[in-house]
């Protein structure tokens, strides 16, 4: 037996292969449901699909921030043209690339040294 949560609109939004704890004030809101429901079916389905496509989000995140630094470069756009929102953004994954660099390279001193 599956169980799952309901949103709003009825459409499934969780789901569990144990039973809910009864004792829980939200084990209540948890139905039973068939394994082989069609409808339980196509949510997984859905949860899979989105898997994939968050999968694929942190390299399209690296090409973004190379295609913005090239734009910079190349003058194309400035920095100062995206908001400070941004601004503070790509700073700090500048700085986060910059640091995992810079620990990478000591890794790589420490392996020569044995």
């Amino acid at each position: 037996m599956a169980y799952v949560q309901r949103g709003s609109d009825r459409a499934i939004v969780a789901v569990r292969a144990e039973a809910p704890d009864t004792d829980d004030p939200a084990g209540s809101s948890w139905e039973a449901i068939d394994p082989a429901s069609p409808e339980l079916a196509r949510f997984l389905a859905q949860v899979g699909a989105d898997d994939e496509l968050r999968a694929t989000d942190l390299g399209l995140v690296r090409v973004l921030e190379d295609l913005i630094e090239l734009l910079i470069d190349r003058s194309v756009i400035r920095f100062t043209d995206f908001p400070p929102a941004a601004q503070q953004k790509l700073l700090a994954r500048e700085n986060a690339r910059a640091a995992h660099r810079q620990l990478r390279l000591l890794e790589d001193d420490e392996e020569h040294l044995i």
